[in-house]
């Protein structure tokens, strides 16, 4: 699946990342300003169009621009009112590697704000805002900085070849759209874990979000966080830990008030919390399934509301599993192609951003629809997107592109999920890599 450009992302970026926004975002840096082809704001988009670009070369990028695709986004400086741009890579490439790490931060940050303001404008009244929480990995090339900076994983016959990043995103569970995330060495003496990236997003979050997590996040400390921070904890638990909470055995279903404290294990290896640390709150108690499939489902809250929404809200938590395989598989963050640590985090941080426009049309198509965007499939969206491209490029005028762009929008409101009153028929199952190769060993002599 190859998108060469996306005219009605482009529209929605030219409108919420102006010019003066990066133009403003540098002065406050003590950065200077200029008006060369590659600015900030042109290099960002093309990082973006990389991503959702199944080919995804610098050349290509290089080729949409000569060829007048991102007009609407350049500078006018000298070589763009003569259009004279070459077709060359290296100074895109230099654009890339020279562009500021802290300033491309800013301005991701910025920008994220702006899409789920431009989402929330026209859904107001949803309160609280809801966060799915998870972890995940990416894998990196094989390069010395890379290496060392994320070690690959251990295995019996020795280290492995790919360097490995641990990732944790919250994603919102109206929308879909993703928070920047954090992320860490997975392997090695500085590896941190899930539970301690989690933490570091959680400052990120506005004030009274409830948080939903699995029983990874399910511990004292994860919920203390949380709970210190003004969020709501919505996390499930183990029947281990659950019981340990009620101080026995859970005979029946329930919604017991109860005071979570800190465990000598907690205090032991959290040197933060202090000796009293406690949290007052409630754990639900249900069984969920059919049948022989039934099982015991635990949750711990603060929250004050009907135990029945709490076990819903906390349905929702599977929308979290598509929503990483949709950013890892769409805008391709599964393996980086990268040779520092720099344009890791650049590629990664453009990658979001990528993720969340596409997103954010999908929310307003829904909207046009009068329907809730989670009922809308991510990868049909991307296709009407993609195969509406050259119709919006041959209008004639402003106006008449306009028109067909908002046709694209009608479009994607179509893209509904089927309604399924049967559970499927196949086990969600991982499947095997198939035969492996032999591996490759010295020759003798």
């Amino acid at each position: 699946m190859r998108i060469p450009e996306l005219p009605v992302v482009q529209h929605l970026y030219a409108q919420i990342a102006p010019g003066e926004l990066f133009r403003l975002l540098q002065r406050n840096l003590g950065r200077k300003t200029h008006d060369g082809i590659y600015t900030p704001r042109l290099v960002l988009w093309m990082m973006m169009m990389q991503r959702l670009d199944a080919r995804g070369t610098l050349a290509s990028s290089v080729e949409q621009l000569a060829q007048g695709q991102l007009d609407s986004l350049l500078s006018r400086c000298k070589r763009v009112r003569e259009k004279n741009i070459a077709l060359s890579t290296g100074g895109y490439c230099q654009a890339r590697q020279n562009l500021p790490k802290v300033l491309m931060e800013r301005s991701v940050e910025e920008i994220l704000q702006r899409l789920f303001h431009r989402v929330s404008e026209a859904k107001p009244g949803i309160q609280p805002a809801i966060y799915l929480l998870d972890g995940s990995s990416l894998q990196l090339d094989h390069h010395t900085e890379l290496k060392k900076a994320y070690p690959p994983a251990p295995s019996r016959h020795g280290e492995s070849h790919w360097p490995i990043v641990r990732i944790v995103a919250l994603q919102e569970a109206e929308t879909g759209l993703a928070q920047q995330p954090c992320w860490g060495p997975m392997y090695g003496p500085h590896a941190v874990s899930e539970q301690a990236l989690a933490e570091k997003a959680l400052d990120r979050e506005p004030a009274g979000a409830v948080i939903i997590g699995d029983r990874n996040f399910g511990t004292f400390s994860m919920a203390y966080a949380m709970y210190l921070r003004g969020h709501s904890p919505l996390l499930r638990l183990t029947k281990v830990r659950a019981h340990k909470i009620m101080g026995g055995p859970i005979s029946g279903e329930g919604d017991y008030q109860v005071e979570w404290k800190a465990s000598r294990w907690d205090l032991a290896n959290h040197a933060e919390l202090p000796e009293n640390a406690s949290i007052p709150g409630r754990l639900i108690a249900r069984r969920i399934g059919r049948g022989k499939n039934r099982e015991w489902l635990y949750l711990f809250t603060t929250l004050a509301i009907a135990a029945e929404q709490i076990v819903a809200w906390y349905g929702r938590r599977w929308n979290v599993e598509t929503d990483l395989r949709s950013l890892k598989r769409t805008v391709r963050l599964q393996h980086l192609s990268v040779q520092s640590v720099d344009m890791m985090e650049k590629e990664l941080l453009a990658a979001v951003l990528a993720y969340n426009l596409v997103r954010t049309i999908m929310c307003l198509a829904a909207q046009t629809a009068g329907i809730h965007s989670r009922q809308l499939s991510f990868t049909y969206a991307y296709n009407i997107v993609h195969d509406g491209i050259g119709h919006v490029l041959a209008a004639a005028s402003v106006g008449e592109q306009t028109q067909r762009l908002e046709r694209i929008v009608r479009l994607v409101s179509r893209c509904r999920l089927p309604n399924r009153k049967k559970r499927r028929s196949f086990p969600r199952e991982v499947w095997g890599r198939g035969q492996t190769f032999p591996s490759r060993g010295r020759k003798t002599k």
